[in-house]
């Protein structure tokens, strides 16, 4: 409770965890949906904001909020298979290699460089078209993890190279503390804000990289999403036709959440840094 109360006092986080808890709400509500999401003209199209309908309806014939609440729901499986996976290749990439040392940190680190290096969104976009046909929510989001551990992986080794080379490392090696426990007891301390900072932030990139994909056409349209909310609104022209409901849906749910998602990274990191906690005690 105690650090819930802390953490409420930066604006940031208490914004994020507003803004996330409707989100979450929205997919929750996609069970209780009427409609079918993957049915078209179930209602009238293009029609307005109204009681009846509270954002409008599109010109497939859908019901907007209920379209956006499936999206949430499809978006955020998608960035939390990418970024809950990512970070487990991270972790163990990160911290193997900034151990171990030597050639088994060389060739872990010339994998994810060469993964740093390549053009990654056009190799995402070759591999999207390969297997467009048969794209689905794992699929995509086992897809982005591939792609989302190196630059993680090779701060983390960063991190562990440091912590190291500290006193307390030698003193628990000298004491008999075991590789396991040395790192789970002393490193992921110091590991966590790192670790958590960098989950948030790939599921911020997974969801960027979804709505790219998605508005090239290259995921399977008739599963909604935010990127296919904004491919379908683009494809009718919802801009000219000044149908602003439709086409801003998706843009504020989307700029909202990237918002929340960056201070809650930015917050937790403050309030989980050790140095932070000791300036933070120091100064009350």
């Amino acid at each position: 409770m105690k650090t819930l109360r802390d953490l409420f006092r930066d604006y940031r986080f208490a914004f994020s965890f507003g803004v996330l808890v409707i989100i979450v709400v929205m997919a929750i509500l996609s069970i209780f949906s009427p409609y079918d999401p993957t049915l078209w003209n179930v209602v009238p199209k293009d029609l307005k904001p109204s009681a009846e309908h509270w954002l409008g309806t599109d010109s497939n014939g859908q019901d907007i909020f209920w379209q956006a609440t499936f999206a949430v729901r499809n978006s955020l499986i998608i960035s939390l298979i990418a970024g809950l996976v990512s970070r487990v290749i991270a972790i163990l990439v990160g911290m193997i290699a900034g151990y171990q040392g030597g050639m088994v940190d060389r060739v872990l680190m010339f994998v994810g460089d060469s993964l740093l290096v390549i053009p990654l969104f056009l190799i995402m976009v070759m591999l999207a078209m390969l297997v467009r046909q048969y794209m689905n929510l794992v699929i995509l989001g086992l897809m982005l993890s591939f792609f989302g551990w190196a630059w993680d992986a090779r701060v983390i080794r960063s991190m562990i190279l440091s912590l190291r080379e500290r006193d307390f490392t030698k003193t628990a090696i000298l004491s008999g503390t075991g590789t396991v426990k040395l790192v789970l007891n002393e490193y992921m301390p110091f590991a966590m804000p790192l670790i958590f900072s960098t989950l948030i932030n790939n599921i911020a990139w997974a969801i960027g990289l979804e709505i790219t994909l998605a508005i090239l056409g290259l995921v399977n349209l008739n599963v909604p999403t935010l990127g296919t909310m904004l491919n379908w609104a683009l494809f009718y022209q919802s801009i000219l036709l000044g149908r602003w409901w439709w086409i801003l849906t998706p843009v504020v749910l989307s700029l909202f959440l990237f918002i929340a998602l960056y201070w809650m990274s930015v917050s937790i990191s403050e309030y989980l840094d050790p140095r932070t906690r000791i300036q933070r005690v120091g100064a009350s």
